[in-house]
Order: structure tokens, then sequence, then C-alpha cells
């Protein structure tokens, strides 16, 4: 465990591939720049890998006043164990008040072993992020500019906030798409600190030998129109006539956690607080109640449009247009229209 260090920097860690950065990142640079500025203490990145060129100045330009560069051929390809061993001396040396990951594949497996490792507490698939003072309930005593930490529990159901005032440092891992990428400040100057760990070679048990990269199916996050059937759908074979509109306006197909618990779609076309979070240019949402667990992954869009055969819906109330009717009569006329008009 780290000492609590109110003087401690606010710190990304930095997620690469191939030499290029991921998305959620850089998304995560601009929560970490606005929580150092409240708290009043620098925003760090910390960079390990291999043939990083390049990527320091995006991170500064992304908000970061610090980039903890590892460059290492050994850390060319992902491996935990030496991952986790350089975030883990960094910690230790530099002493964080807050680090925080990209809920990728990557970022759930390295953070709990780097919490492990500092016996910190953490907490996963993260929705959002505050500073703010906490009084414990049972002693009454108050902890100043804590990080509350809010994620969805229970399935979704509720929204937990959690904090830590005595486990540093503050680690969290938050979920793809929900922080907004702010565009970089070319004319930002910081600093790239040159670093270098010490690693054993035990921790270096695997050898790539072959490498494999199946893109991926289903991209909500890029897609600038996405089409999204829900629970009011009714069936797998009905749903085809999202898939028939989403394919007449070029757009992905998305879905509510109810048509996906039905068996409607697969889960990577989920949207929601436990899918991914989403802001296309246009969002159609046919069948869909409009949850409070839906809504949050998909009311940033710039226009929605709700099709539902309740008037009273939740989802009209997030909605620039809705249209009261059965989707398996509005969606082939409006499929119909698109194709009389090209």
């Amino acid at each position: 465990m780290i000492e609590v260090n109110r003087q401690g920097e606010v710190w990304v860690f930095a997620e690469q591939e191939d030499g290029v950065l991921h998305d959620v990142s850089l998304e995560l640079c601009g929560k970490a720049r606005a929580l150092a500025d409240q708290l009043g203490v620098a925003m760090g990145a910390v960079l390990p890998g291999a043939k990083l060129d390049g990527l320091p100045e995006r991170l500064i330009a992304q908000g970061a006043d610090r980039v903890y560069r590892v460059d290492d051929e050994r850390l060319a390809h992902y491996q935990t164990a030496p991952y986790a061993r350089v975030v883990g001396a960094l910690i230790e040396k530099h002493k964080p008040q807050i680090v925080i990951y990209g809920a990728t594949p990557l970022g759930r497996d390295l953070a709990p072993r780097v919490a492990s490792a500092m016996r910190a507490g953490m907490t996963a698939d993260c929705t959002d992020l505050e500073v703010r003072d906490v009084t414990d309930p049972k002693t009454k005593q108050v902890h100043e500019k804590l990080l509350l930490q809010i994620r969805p529990a229970f399935g979704g159901n509720i929204i937990a906030t959690i904090v830590n005032y005595d486990w540093w440092p503050q680690m969290a891992t938050v979920r793809e798409g929900v922080m907004p990428m702010l565009p970089p400040d070319a004319s930002r100057r910081g600093q790239v600190v040159e670093e270098k760990v010490e690693i054993d070679p035990s921790l270096l048990a695997l050898k790539l030998i072959e490498r494999h990269i199946e893109p991926r199916r289903v991209n909500l996050k890029g897609a600038r129109v996405i089409v999204a059937g829900g629970g009011g759908v009714g069936s797998k074979e009905n749903f085809r006539v999202i898939h028939e509109l989403a394919g007449a306006i070029g757009g992905a197909v998305g879905a509510s956690r109810a048509a996906v618990d039905g068996g409607f779609v697969g889960k990577e076309h989920q949207v929601g607080q436990t899918g991914t979070t989403v802001r296309p240019a246009l969002y159609i949402a046919a069948g869909i109640s409009g949850a409070v667990q839906h809504r949050a992954g998909m009311e940033e869009s710039a226009k929605i449009i709700a099709i539902n055969k309740d008037p009273d819906a939740p989802i009209f109330s997030v909605a620039h247009y809705g249209i009261v009717g059965d989707l398996n009569q509005v969606i082939p006329m409006m499929v119909k229209a698109l194709k009389e008009r090209r």
C-alpha cells in the first residue's frame, strides 16, 4: 500500500498497440486533466511499450503534463507480469493519488494485478468519475477531495458510488466511450520522463511465436448512424427489420439489453450501461422503452428518433423526434421511402 499523498498526480495508463494509442486512453486524458485541475496537481500518463516515438507528444496534446515512457523491446507485446511490474514500480516511485485505466481487455487484466501488488482498492467498469468531499457515516470524519468511482451494479439495475479514503492510490477502470475525447491542443508543452524498470527474466515466461488479429465485426462506437432494437421487437425473426433499416440507411445495428437477453441479437450489439456507450450523429431506437440504463448509453447522440407503440415510453423524453406506432409497420415504410429516394 502506498501512503496517502494529497499532492500525488492523476495518472492515465496509456494503452497502445503497435505504436497506436487506444482511443479510450485519449478519452481518459480529458477526464484526468479535469480531475487534476480540480485537485491542483499535475496529470501524468504511463506509457510502456516499444518504438513509442510520437506517442508522448500526442498524450501531452490531450492534456498530460508528464509522460512516463518505458521503451523496452521486451514490452513490444503485452504480457501481464512485466507490464504489472513496470506500472507498479512507477507507482511506488512517483506515488500518484489516482490511476485510471481503460476497461478494455488489456486494462481489465492489468489493473487488478497492479492493485493487488500495491494493496490498493480498484473499481471496475466505471461510467463516471468525480472529486468531492466525503463524510464517513460511522466516524463523521470528512475526507477532502476523494475520487468518487461511479458504476452500474446488480446487472445495471442500480448506480453505485465507491470511495477509497485510506488504501491508495485510488484506482479505477473506465468503460470505452463514456468520456468524450477532447480535441488535442498541439500548443501544449509537457515533459517526457524516460524511465527504466528492472524486469526479471522470470516475468517473461511467454514467447510470442505467431500473431493473428481478427478485425472487430461490430464497431458501434465509431458508427455515425445506429439503428437499435429493443424487447418490443418481439423475436429474433422480427429483428430482421432492424437490420433492413440499418442497411438502407448505412448504419450499424444496436440493441437494448432486453433484446440481447431475449436472444434477438449478439451482446456485441448492446448499447447502454452494461454495453457500449455511443454518440452517433443519428440514433434510431425501435421498440426500446428507454430504461435509464439504456438512455445512459445513447442520450448524447446528436439526433434521436424513437419508434414505440407506447406514447408514454421513457425513450420519448430524450428523443428529438418520436413516432408512436408499430415498428413492424413503421420500419418497412421507412425502408421503402429510403429506397425510393435513392
